[in-house]
């Protein structure tokens, strides 16, 4: 590991990533297009102004640093002329992507099937583009990261304000806890060109988590979604045999009770 890092789009997750790298590395910067408003509660000297489409900005971040990738990377152009611009062999790059990579999935046909990293992924979707380059050009780590709940993303409040309902639809979620961390056990040991499923490992339709959330909160869902696809079950078995991660939260229900629910 390099003795600093740089966050490339620092949002959610950043938040909690900060705090931990922090401990790791002597210097940890924090990027954003407008990083005074955005990063305001950062020191100046900890704060840069990145944009992936202004050119201009990409001589603002050091080029011997490791780099956390927070963003879509896309379009395909940039990130390539970005990444041979820096110079990304030297140092460590992890990339934080989404299991949406895999499309649709074989559950339809196949109720029992499970995802890993061996499963195809759609290449027609810019951002998979952009990470299986750097992955396959550079050297990253790609994270295909589940939904993140935590602290502000709770999906109880998801429910109560009708953007999901019970459906047969399944879905794999990560705490952003564990996700901050597995970002850093990614930069420390991540295997250069992996790809590591980023999930709790047991996927539940919303149809289970709407009759839990009222079982347990009295949070009542609406009515519910027909002809939902059922998604993909997301294995996270590499996560925690290769990379050896231990989950923090591995229990959604227990996870949701130490959440703090909006107003």
């Amino acid at each position: 590991m390099s003795a600093s890092l740089v966050i490339l789009g620092s949002g959610y997750t950043a938040r909690f990533v900060l705090p931990l790298a922090e401990r790791r590395y002597a210097s940890v910067l924090a990027t954003s297009r407008n990083p005074d408003h955005h990063l305001a509660s950062l020191l100046p000297n900890s704060r840069v102004r990145f944009d992936l489409s202004d050119r201009t900005t990409w001589q603002n971040i050091p080029p011997d640093s490791d780099l956390l990738w927070c963003f879509p990377a896309e379009p395909l152009e940039l990130v390539q002329e970005f990444a041979k611009r820096l110079g990304m062999q030297s140092h460590r790059l992890v990339v934080l992507g989404s299991t949406s990579a895999y499309g649709a999935g074989q559950m339809e046909t196949d109720p029992t099937s499970w995802t890993d990293e061996t499963a195809p992924i759609d290449l027609s979707k810019l951002r998979v583009q952009g990470e299986e380059y750097l992955r396959e050009k550079h050297g990253a780590v790609v994270l295909r990261v589940a939904g993140i709940y935590g602290p502000g993303r709770n999906p109880l409040d998801w429910i109560k304000q009708g953007h999901v309902g019970p459906s047969r639809k399944y879905v794999n979620l990560i705490h952003v806890e564990d996700l901050a961390e597995i970002c850093l056990a990614a930069l420390e040991r991540g295997l250069s060109g992996e790809a590591y499923n980023v999930s709790d490992g047991t996927p539940r339709t919303w149809k289970e988590i709407c009759m839990t959330a009222q079982q347990r909160w009295g949070v009542t869902a609406s009515a519910a979604t027909e002809n939902q696809p059922l998604g993909k079950q997301i294995s996270n078995a590499k996560l925690r045999t290769e990379l050896g991660y231990v989950l923090k939260y591995p229990h959604l229900y227990e996870s949701l009770g130490l959440i703090q629910p909006s107003n």
